[in-house]
């Protein structure tokens, strides 16, 4: 529509007077400050002294900030200071939207905007013309909101990625006392390291045969679930449907997707009793080199 007002961030619509107007949509774009954490051991923050101290004069000049965010203040496991835009109230608040099936959790990975718009869509008017933003987790029915690449529902992986990453360095602040219902409303609490790691297990999900023999990624492709000269061969798509994990858009997409391969190594190779004490980073790169280094294997059918 030539006059509909720009949507700035997708949560946004700034209007043509300069005014703008909230999208009061629950949408990846609430969950990906938690990528926005940023870890500092106690062995760094004594080489830098004038950081605390500007840290501490900011907290100091702007203590209405000072309650809404995160600062390197107070200490957490094995050290760590954390730098981040939730404080534990707000981080454990948007988890339980985050990790509720109903909502964002699909079986295969977290879904771009939550499950509750499909029966509760979001509704605006815009100069008389009404415009709705709604669940659709398969392929976009509309040139709006994004277009063919379908932000309004389905699951992508490099901002997957980033929230998996995200989940491992919170771990490594609040460790094994900070734990959450995973998923919401099953009774059953998790570390966030757990979370983290059933996360990547749900997303290696959409790759590997089920129950049945199927892989989610082929959806009803029957050639590609059972023709013996493509049924190992994996491709890669775009973004994957938010309820049965089928691959949509471009294939093969071996840029973002490909992230899958290092969540794999990653849920493999990380113990949780390395986030409990000094050197981390050193302890999962070495993990990594001599695990993942040069020697290569031949894949086995999966």
């Amino acid at each position: 529509h030539s006059r509909l007002p720009c949507l700035a961030s997708r949560s946004v619509l700034r209007l043509p007077d300069g005014n703008a107007m909230r999208l009061k949509v629950r949408s990846m774009v609430g969950l990906l400050p938690l990528a926005a954490t940023a870890l500092i051991s106690e062995h760094d923050l004594q080489k830098l002294p004038r950081f605390r101290e500007r840290a501490q004069l900011f907290l100091d000049r702007h203590p209405e900030l000072a309650e809404n965010m995160h600062f390197p203040i107070q200490a957490g496991v094995a050290g760590r200071r954390m730098l981040s835009v939730f404080t534990e109230d707000k981080l454990r608040r948007v988890l339980a939207r985050m990790l509720d099936e109903n909502e964002f959790l699909s079986p295969y990975g977290i879904r771009a905007l939550s499950r509750y718009h499909l029966e509760h869509p979001f509704v605006f008017n815009y100069e008389g013309q009404e415009y709705t933003v709604s669940y659709l987790p398969g392929e976009s029915d509309s040139g709006m909101f994004g277009g063919n690449s379908n932000w309004r529902g389905p699951i992508w992986m490099p901002v997957n990625y980033l929230i998996y990453q995200a989940l491992f360095r919170l771990y490594a602040f609040y460790g094994d006392d900070f734990k959450v219902e995973c998923p919401t409303g099953s009774g059953v609490y998790m570390t966030l390291f757990e979370v983290a790691k059933d996360l990547g297990e749900r997303l290696t999900r959409i790759f590997l045969r089920d129950d049945q023999g199927q892989r989610p990624v082929y959806g009803a492709t029957t050639k590609f679930q059972t023709d013996p000269h493509w049924r190992n061969l994996i491709l890669f798509y775009e973004y994957f449907h938010g309820d049965n994990g089928a691959g949509i858009g471009a294939s093969h997409q071996t840029g973002w997707t490909g992230c899958i391969a290092r969540i794999m190594q990653l849920n493999a190779a990380l113990e949780a009793s390395w986030f409990t004490t000094p050197g981390l980073e050193a302890r999962i790169y070495q993990k990594m080199v001599t695990t993942y280094g040069a020697e290569q294997t031949q894949p086995e059918e999966a």
